[in-house]
């Protein structure tokens, strides 16, 4: 368990905290480019790590991202007009560009040159994979951007998608390292799963559901090994790779489903944007594929309409059912396998007392990345060490599920499948 400290210190993600300043350090996902469709078009609210913004795409297509707060009376350039390359507020006329100067300001006087005294805070924006990233940090230190595999693939050989989770951005990630919960958690719906077909995989999850975990550095963060029984030979190994700050590839199910991925990034301290995203490195998705992601299955979920939030949601206690839960169609009654994992992570609280847990040998890899991150944070303010994972040599990687042979350590037998090489299929059983 952590102590009161060291759990403040993880989950608070506000500017001048260490973790958000860590965090600012990095690239962040910060809406989908879809959220803004067309050039002039309606500007979106946004909040990342606390901090209420707004974005928008000019008359020359390029995306700003501006402190939602007009510099003159505070009013909330949402209600501005989106015109000849800038936000115009409502109020009196003042117009923002992509960069955050004041270009025009009918109010005053043209001779007085106050507007060129004016500058909103304003973050640059950068668009790969479907998303438009963001680098909230210093600008001397702002780093390349990221070079994940799904984010540079063609846009028919990805789908992308993202939904509000209603707590700390930790207790979601938490689930995306833990690979024993599989065996319990989505039990009953493995089969369903169009990502999870057709795979012997399926069948070495259920049969054990004590899987021994090994834990390695690297040099973008974890891999987590859990090892189950498969043969009098051989082990079952899903490899998940954990990525600095918050990127999880999911171990694959065979090398004919897509792989996927997640991303956990703090709107605030008791919310985050988790991210979902399914690929395949060698090929387009398929028309069946897509469509199953379309309606919100696997990973994906079904939105209430004009909204990111799950229909099902802690408001409608994410529509349990429990006879399907007597009948073993689902394990926790809950339907799909984001929402299944979101209920039992939101029913934690906004944010979970870390104090009050007793972990097993299964929670290994959480125990490191927690270690991880606090040391990262500690280290940038204390002695100003730039954090792991800066370098987009360490995103070019794979997870992965294999078979090994007894005594065969799974960081040596699974190395050559861990790496990303473009265009070539992944190793999966």
């Amino acid at each position: 368990m952590l102590s009161r400290e060291d759990n403040e210190l993880l989950v608070r993600t506000d500017a001048g905290t260490p973790m958000g300043e860590l965090f600012r350090r990095y690239w962040i996902p910060a809406l989908l480019s879809e959220e803004l469709p067309e050039r002039d078009g309606t500007q979106v609210r946004v909040k990342l790590l606390g901090e209420n913004l707004i974005a928008f795409r000019d008359t020359d297509g390029r995306v700003g991202l501006l402190d939602e707060f007009c510099a003159h009376r505070t009013a909330s350039l949402f209600f501005a007009r989106n015109e000849e390359c800038g936000l115009r507020c409502a109020y009196h006329g003042w117009k923002y560009d992509v960069d955050g100067r004041c270009v025009d300001m009918p109010s005053e006087p043209e001779e007085s040159n106050f507007k060129n005294k004016i500058r909103l805070k304003a973050y640059p924006c950068e668009e790969r994979g479907g998303i438009v990233w963001t680098y909230m940090g210093p600008p001397e230190h702002k780093p390349e951007l990221p070079e994940l595999e799904w984010a540079l693939l063609p846009d028919d050989q990805r789908f992308v998608s993202k939904r509000l989770q209603e707590c700390n951005y930790m207790q979601a990630m938490e689930g995306g390292i833990d690979s024993s919960h599989v065996s319990f958690a989505h039990r009953f719906n493995m089969d369903d799963d169009p990502m999870h077909r057709d795979t012997p995989g399926l069948e070495y999850l259920k049969q054990d559901t004590r899987p021994k975990f090994e834990v390695a550095q690297s040099d973008g963060g974890l891999l987590i090994g859990a090892r189950r029984n498969a043969d009098e030979e051989n082990f079952y190994w899903r490899i998940t790779q954990w990525l600095m700050p918050w990127y999880t590839i999911i171990p694959p199910f065979g090398t004919h489903n897509p792989l996927g991925g997640h991303a956990w990034v703090p709107i605030d301290d008791e919310n985050c944007w988790a991210w979902s995203i399914n690929y395949h490195p060698a090929r387009p998705l398929s028309d069946e594929e897509l469509a199953s992601m379309q309606a919100g299955e696997g990973i994906h979920v079904e939105y209430i309409p004009g909204t990111y939030r799950p229909v099902a949601n802690k408001d409608n206690d994410y529509l349990i059912d429990r006879e399907a839960q007597r009948n073993q169609k689902t394990f926790s009654g809950v339907k799909g396998i984001s929402m299944q994992d979101a209920s039992l992570q939101e029913s934690m609280g906004e944010i979970c007392d870390r104090t009050k847990e007793r972990l097993g040998t299964s929670d290994a890899g959480i125990i490191m990345a927690r270690r991880r991150l606090l040391s990262a944070a500690r280290k940038l303010q204390q002695e100003s060490l730039d954090p792991p994972a800066l370098d987009p040599s360490t995103h070019r990687v794979r997870s992965t599920s294999v078979l090994l042979p007894k005594g065969v350590p799974f960081k040596e037998g699974a190395e050559e499948a861990m790496v990303a090489e473009p265009g070539t299929t992944f190793v999966s059983v």
